[in-house]
């Protein structure tokens, strides 16, 4: 295996055994700590079964370059960012393939500070270091120190810090970890807000991590995965659900009802949160779905900024515009306070402080947004020849629309309705996200009609 395969559009991902391997998790790690010409690099790993000894294997390749290793075990991506902040770390690994099938694994780097490698000047030389192997010979080797027990303390301090505890009423929650690395977290979190006396039922489901994954790969964002959250809130009578991925960078909400309520509208909820907490603050947004989030964040005195999707791109554009929060539909949420990073635990402790404080329902707070700005959902087609089918679809409608924005793909503006078409960075796929303003009924309709000119088949 020594053409890496495994080097995806922002990430590291790959089949075990095939395209990747324990010998490449080794040169993976020692490239990150050459290129960085590292001192300290932050290691953890999540619930899957290969997962610990490529992270030993990564830690190795750390040590033999000569850099240290503070390892932090069985953890979420969150808690190695905020370790590589917390611990001045020059760089972070978690050994992750989050919500991707179990045979396979990969890895999320960041760099001093806990921000995004750059592609050219970081990913792609890590890629090129890690294939060549042209190590440079150390005097002498790193060292592992764990510190698993503190970085997990002082993160939960962290998140803790970001909801006022004081203000939270009863309430109800179920948390669904998929089995995957969040439920040892979660422990560790709810003890705290146990001793701070919070007036908060937990209901765990599928909480010890196991790497077999018996109730299957943790991907809440799949509709035939949310009766699974949806069925516990609805029998315990909850407050809200929240359902976490693999990793946990991500969480997905279940209103009172049991209805899963789309990334989109958890968007602007956060934005208005966070307007309400520092007045005239900046919120950056994907450009899949936009209107509502940008209705919210000006109703709030806010600025809404738009930025191409991605997680380097949301934190370079957060960073640059000095925004208090950022928000993907795909459910990544990103924090100034959290060395502008994503977190799947934060957005439910806000959203619980925001429901206890309004006393509103999480349902009844998002049901106008349904209707005043209905969606329908991220839709992936899988077609012969991306850019053809999506510049058909672009030729159809450039002269009835509005605007056009290629932040990202292609958005098509008009009077009561909008839409992007994307392609995948990955797979031979085709993304396609339209939006109304209150005609819930003619989505169906014009997702019918760019389907027939896109050709191909709706995966």
């Amino acid at each position: 295996m020594s053409d890496l395969t495994c080097f995806k559009a922002y990430d590291i991902r790959g089949e075990i055994g095939v395209n990747i391997d324990e010998d490449i998790a080794y040169r993976i790690g020692r490239a990150v700590a050459q290129h960085l010409s590292a001192k300290s690099i932050v290691i953890a790993y999540d619930a899957r079964a290969t997962s610990p000894a490529f992270s030993k294997a990564v830690a190795q390749g750390v040590m033999d370059s000569g850099a240290n290793t503070l390892d932090i075990g069985l953890a979420g991506t969150e808690e190695m960012y905020w370790a590589v902040t917390e611990f001045g770390a020059c760089a972070g690994i978690e050994v992750t393939a989050s919500h991707n099938p179990i045979n396979y694994n990969g890895m999320k780097i960041v760099k001093s500070g806990s921000r995004p490698l750059d592609d050219e000047e970081d990913f792609q030389v890590i890629k090129a270091l890690a294939n060549s192997q042209a190590w440079k010979s150390s005097s002498s080797n790193g060292s592992v120190k764990n510190i698993a027990v503190k970085a997990r303390s002082l993160y939960v301090d962290k998140v803790l810090s970001f909801a006022d505890v004081s203000q939270l009423k009863p309430l109800k929650i179920v948390i669904n970890s998929g089995n995957g690395a969040s439920g040892p977290t979660l422990d560790v979190i709810i003890d705290k807000l146990m001793m701070l006396d919070a007036p908060i039922e937990f209901i765990r489901v599928h909480h010890t991590p196991n790497s077999t994954f018996p109730n299957g790969i943790p991907n809440p964002l799949l509709p035939q995965n949310h009766a699974v959250t949806a069925d516990v809130v609805l029998r315990e009578s909850a407050d809200i659900g929240v359902a976490f991925d693999g990793d946990f960078d991500r969480c997905f909400f279940f209103d009172e009802k049991g209805t899963f309520v789309p990334g989109e509208y958890v968007v602007g909820l956060l934005g208005a949160i966070f307007l309400e907490k520092e007045p005239g603050s900046k919120i950056v947004h994907d450009p899949r779905v936009i209107w509502n989030t940008q209705d919210i964040v000006a109703d709030n005195g806010g600025a809404s900024i738009q930025s191409k999707t991605g997680h380097a791109f949301i934190k370079q554009t957060m960073r640059a515009e000095e925004a208090i929060y950022g928000g993907e539909m795909s459910a990544h949420h990103y924090f100034r306070d959290f060395a502008y990073c994503d977190s799947g635990m934060i957005p439910w402790l806000l959203m619980a402080e925001f429901i206890s404080k309004s006393g509103r329902s999480l349902g009844d707070l998002v049901e106008d947004r349904f209707k005043s700005f209905p969606s329908s959902g991220e839709i992936n087609f899988r077609v012969g020849d991306a850019a053809t089918a999506i510049k058909k679809v672009v030729d159809t409608y450039l002269h009835l629309s509005q605007s056009l924005d290629d932040t990202d793909g292609f958005s098509l503006s008009f009077d009561d309705w909008r839409f992007n078409l994307r392609k995948s960075n990955t797979e031979p796929l085709v993304r396609l996200n339209i939006e109304s303003k209150g005609n819930a009924e003619g989505l169906s309709a014009k997702v019918a009609t760019i389907a027939k000119i896109l050709g191909g088949s709706k995966v």
